[in-house]
């Protein structure tokens, strides 16, 4: 069996060439959590909506499922949340990402966490800009009172938790 040696490459310029590659890539991807455009979601009585008609409040964005165990976890705390900051601003908006087969539970879901606030369907486009990196469930959001994100939350925890109730807190106090 005949081989051929690969030539050697000098350290410096492996490394060169590595951080090349990385950057030529990390700029194909939108970093998560820019801005979102003209995309939005329908609520359950088909009305389209968007980030930017809640100008002037803070929204929080759940993506979430009826079927996820820590989305489940999540809801009595959003649900919370609402009705705590309503008043100062605080605009909660549960986005259901669990497929064509969970929107028939929705209705169910939200009798049975009572839950106050909107529950639609996000546009792919949204779910594509906000979860294009990481598609696990629950996500949340929060945008202060012009669009701009504050903080992005994966996953569900107590610790998770307080700290969403801090920085909605926060967002809630400022102009």
């Amino acid at each position: 069996m005949v081989t051929q040696r690969l030539p050697r490459i000098e350290p410096a310029l492996l490394g060169l060439l590595v951080v090349l590659a990385a950057s030529a890539f990390s700029a194909c991807i939108k970093p998560p959590g820019g801005p979102v455009g003209p995309v939005g979601w329908t609520l359950d009585n088909n009305q389209r909506a968007k980030l930017s008609d809640y100008q002037g409040k803070v929204v929080l964005l759940d993506f979430y499922a009826t079927w996820c165990e820590p989305c489940r976890a999540e809801t009595p705390h959003l649900v919370q949340l609402q009705k705590q900051y309503a008043a100062q601003g605080l605009q909660v908006i549960g986005l259901n990402v669990g497929g064509e087969d969970d929107r028939a539970q929705v209705p169910s879901f939200a009798k049975e966490f009572g839950i106050p606030y909107p529950l639609a369907y996000p546009d792919d486009e949204l779910v594509d800009d906000l979860l294009g990196d990481n598609q696990n469930i629950p996500q949340a959001f929060v945008f202060d009172r012009r669009g701009k994100l504050v903080k992005r939350f994966i996953g569900y925890s107590n610790n998770s938790g307080v700290e969403l109730e801090d920085v909605v807190k926060t967002a809630v106090t400022r102009p």
